[in-house]
């Protein structure tokens, strides 16, 4: 197979080394961090600790697309982090990715990025109502996800799991992950509202949403208010219309 290999410069030659023999053994070394249709670990390099992505071996057709159409999860996931922290927005520092290839199909692929150690996930907000401060770290969750608005950043997997939140002396730092699902350029009103609708399923954190997001933009609360909460039962009721269709085709 075809081997494609892109390093960021923050790391030297023996870094480089020391990151291509784990791709080359990554079946057989590491501790798992997440496992599933994608598999995370974590390894430790002359005190760095890196987390390394390794993604599914896509179906036949996404196998054509990414070898011939496509940029793969891996090279997107690298570039847009670049991208984020030229923007001047928080997600681990990208290190890496590896590509492997056949002559006509795209195969297997791999993200490597410092691991950032955190004190939550927003999916703690979702479950954890007496996390101290908690209402002050959602509205600074509510004008982080502005910011990314009024930078163009249109970040399509908002999702619970993929903000992670940093205490520092008081303040709240927030970090993309799961990057490789992005578009950039100018978001008007309802895309910047639809961008909440798959956060939370409790109508108190939309309120509290709603009212950070209105006090940043200068628009009506209410107006927000009930286009966030219409959105995110919409997401909701799609969601579980879904799944009850994979559990139908199980049984069938």
């Amino acid at each position: 197979m075809k081997k494609t290999v892109v390093f960021s410069e923050l790391l030297n030659n023996q870094e480089q080394k020391a990151i291509a023999d784990i791709i080359a053994n990554f079946d057989t070394k590491g501790k798992v961090f997440i496992s599933g249709r994608n598999t995370i670990k974590l390894f430790e390099i002359n005190n760095l600790k890196i987390n390394i992505k390794a993604f599914r071996v896509p179906n036949i057709v996404n196998q054509i697309a990414y070898k011939f159409f496509r940029k793969s999860k891996a090279q997107r996931s690298f570039e847009y982090a670049n991208k984020l922290i030229n923007l001047g927005v928080g997600t681990p520092k990208p290190l890496a990715y590896f590509e492997f290839k056949t002559a006509l199909f795209f195969k297997k692929s791999f993200y490597i990025s410092e691991h950032l150690e955190c004190n939550y996930t927003y999916r703690d907000l979702t479950k954890n109502f007496d996390i101290p401060d908690y209402e002050n770290i959602l509205r600074a969750f509510t004008r982080f996800t502005y910011n990314l608005h009024e930078k163009g950043i249109h970040f399509l997997d908002h999702s619970p799991g993929n903000t992670l939140i940093v205490k520092n002396e008081g303040n709240y730092n927030f970090y993309l992950v799961d990057l490789n699902r992005m578009n950039f350029g100018t978001l008007d009103f309802k895309t910047r509202i639809k961008n909440f609708s798959r956060l939370t399923i409790h109508k108190s954190m939309v309120e509290v949403m709603s009212d950070e997001y209105s006090k940043c933009s200068g628009e009506d609360y209410n107006i927000i208010f009930n286009l966030m909460w219409k959105e995110t039962e919409d997401f909701q009721r799609r969601f579980y219309r879904k799944k009850r269709l994979k559990n139908k085709l199980k049984k069938a």
